[in-house]
């Protein structure tokens, strides 16, 4: 067993312990009534091959479906019964389990949570009921118009890396998926190399992490229905290149009572992170909040749009940077013009020094306020690590948001903000 204290500040001083058998822990005690245990696997939609895309998330239903030592819904009972709330959410790159309880229950809910996620029977019937609710799921996915148009775009900004698929699946896939199928994808990715096992609360550090070890010890085993080719799954590694010149993706929506316009590039991910936070700095500056430029510009000043935002969506491989609008079908074209004009000017003159300590200001107090429960700092942890296997980047965020530069920005735009090449999602409404 290897451990680790790592370099941070007096309110965030978590310890990793590595374990022999592959499994990472992630434990810190803080001084509120609760304590959150918090399971990440690297196991996610982006894994998956397009026969089998949905199979992770249709997992973490079937994870709460019984064991061979708890029966359908016990789990649930029995972390009702010490008024403890669970969870679970299935992304591209990381399924997570969580609970939270009282700290005198830790120890006896642990194994609960662990033998769930890792012993599922997945048994036939089960299996073919609970289809029919993840079919729902996509239905009523499919009856959001804000989803519609999200998937929409991911299709138009990425050709052939996975994000352009929903997390959920096509309802086509999920109903051809089989149990076996299930059972076999669960034992290919569900071990203890792919799992970081965070738990932040109320309990001294060396406790929750022997709770946590004693109680993987007592419910995992190494599973004996293992395909080949699950084992041969693996998250991409190579991102796309940037846009050559200008894609456009129309389509037409009779929901939608305003149209919808998305412009959006192609920007490093994890695998750069280093080069993220200019574009992150730059994403609020335009478009988070009501002082932020375009806000102020296309909304509060020519009342072109109802809503807009921009956004820096960071993902392992790459990410995407987008600014999206409700508009008006009429005002589309005017309204990317005028978008356009502001990334020009910040690439030609950059930003206002008031505008960088203004976002400078917000980000260290959006950092504290976002960590002030036991989840929060199980969520900040157990991402970063699933992803990175690291954490220091996560507690030196805003640090490294200080750090940065008016010609930083100016670059960033400069660099990934092609005026000439991007990727454009139009939704127009039909009336």
């Amino acid at each position: 067993m290897l451990s680790s204290v790592l370099d941070s500040s007096a309110t965030h001083a978590p310890t990793i312990v590595n374990l022999d058998n592959g499994l990472t822990i992630i434990a810190e005690q803080m001084p509120v009534e609760a304590v959150n245990l918090n399971v990440w696997l690297r196991v996610g939609s982006a894994l998956e091959s397009n026969d089998i895309n949905g199979m992770a998330h249709f997992l973490e239903h079937m994870v709460f479906k019984g064991t061979p030592k708890l029966k359908s819904g016990e789990f649930e009972q029995r972390i009702e019964q010490k008024g403890a709330v669970t969870n679970a959410a299935t992304s591209q790159e990381y399924t997570h389990f969580y609970v939270t309880s009282a700290p005198p229950d830790f120890a006896e809910l642990v194994p609960l949570q662990l033998d769930v996620v890792f012993n599922p029977m997945i048994e036939n019937g089960a299996f073919e009921r609970e289809k029919l609710v993840v079919l729902e799921e996509i239905r009523r996915s499919h009856d959001n118009p804000n989803r519609r148009t999200f998937y929409r775009a991911m299709e138009t900004c990425f050709e052939s890396l996975p994000y352009r698929r929903p997390v959920l699946g096509p309802a086509s896939v999920i109903e051809g998926l089989t149990s076996q199928q299930m059972r076999e994808f669960h034992g290919s990715c569900y071990h203890p190399t792919s799992v970081t096992a965070v738990a932040v609360g109320n309990l001294p550090v060396e406790e929750l992490v022997e709770t946590v070890a004693n109680s993987f010890e007592q419910t995992y085993y190494a599973k004996q229905t293992i395909s080949d080719t699950f084992k041969a799954l693996k998250f991409p590694t190579v991102p796309e290149l940037p846009f050559q010149d200008i894609i456009r993706q129309e389509y037409e929506d009779d929901q939608l009572q305003q149209a919808r316009l998305i412009m959006m590039w192609k920007v490093p991910g994890f695998l750069e992170l280093n080069e993220t936070y200019a574009l992150d700095v730059l994403a609020s500056i335009l478009g988070k909040g009501k002082t932020s430029r375009l806000f102020q510009d296309l909304r509060e000043d020519k009342g072109l749009v109802s809503q807009i935002s921009v956004s820096n969506m960071t993902q392992k491989v790459q990410g995407m940077f987008y600014v999206a609008a409700k508009l008006s079908k009429d005002n589309i074209t005017e309204v990317e013009k005028i978008i356009i004009q502001h990334l020009h000017k910040i690439q030609k003159e950059s930003i206002k020094e008031e505008e960088l300590n203004r976002i400078k200001r917000q980000a260290i107090n959006r950092f504290i306020f976002n960590n002030e429960r036991p989840s929060d700092r199980t969520n900040l942890y157990g991402y970063y690590y699933s992803q990175m296997q690291d954490i220091n980047m996560a507690l030196s965020y805003p640090q490294i948001i200080q750090s940065l530069t008016l010609n930083d920005i100016q670059k960033a735009a400069q660099k990934y903000l092609n005026l000439n090449a991007y990727g454009v999602t139009i939704v127009k409404n039909c009336n």
